[in-house]
């Protein structure tokens, strides 16, 4: 089986970058169409493939799968193999509330951080929502740790679904130079090792560059 995704700049497009390594977990073959994001015919572009109007889309023999989380679901169940998800049913759930809590919350980080790839550069302060938004996402990464039965060094040991749902988080706590605790840092830094987000980001930057 094979899919078609519709993304949005991957410089710019945290929800596109989940939905894209939920793919790459599920070893799955896809292409790729990218759709520029605030242009004047963006809306346009993507209306042609969903009435959302948003992305990232999944194009698949069951129909057009909107929204990451919907997306990362349907993959797990088509490819069930890959283990998306922790095989443990304990954290199992803490990796799916932790998905749905990132999924619908933290909007003051996103709102006062915006996700681009190249940044390199600290706010000048950080609001209190801000950093509390901060605090609960390290917490939320400790609990997910608690509860892994997996030694390696993502939050359930190898890579899952919410790896790739925290990855732009990561990307936002780096690119905006900010301060965590050291487990927290070890945590950003093996997604950054991670080749499936290395390939998104080399991709990214040299949209930047062109």
């Amino acid at each position: 089986m094979s899919y078609h995704l519709i993304i949005g700049d991957k410089r710019y497009s945290s929800w596109s970058l989940r939905g894209a390594l939920a793919l790459e977990l599920a070893g799955a073959d896809y292409e790729e169409t990218l759709i520029k994001l605030n242009q004047p015919d963006t809306r346009q572009r993507i209306l042609q493939y969903s009435a959302t109007g948003k992305v990232p889309l999944l194009k698949t023999e069951h129909g057009v799968i909107a929204d990451s989380l919907a997306i990362a679901e349907y993959l797990n169940e088509r490819h069930p193999a890959a283990q998306l998800w922790p095989a443990d049913i304990a954290a199992r759930a803490q990796a799916r509330s932790a998905c749905a809590q990132m999924h619908s919350g933290f909007t003051a980080l996103r709102s006062a951080m915006p996700f681009d790839l190249s940044r390199d550069a600290a706010l000048e302060s950080i609001p209190l929502e801000v950093q509390v938004d901060i605090d609960r996402i390290v917490a939320l990464w400790s609990e997910c740790r608690l509860v892994a039965k997996d030694s390696g060094p993502f939050l359930f040991g190898k890579p899952t679904l919410a790896d790739a749902f925290f990855a732009p988080v990561a990307v936002r706590l780096r690119t905006y130079r900010v301060d965590v605790p050291a487990h927290a840092a070890a945590y950003i830094e093996t997604l950054y090792q991670w080749p499936a987000f290395q390939a998104w980001q080399k991709a990214g930057l040299a949209e930047r560059e062109g």
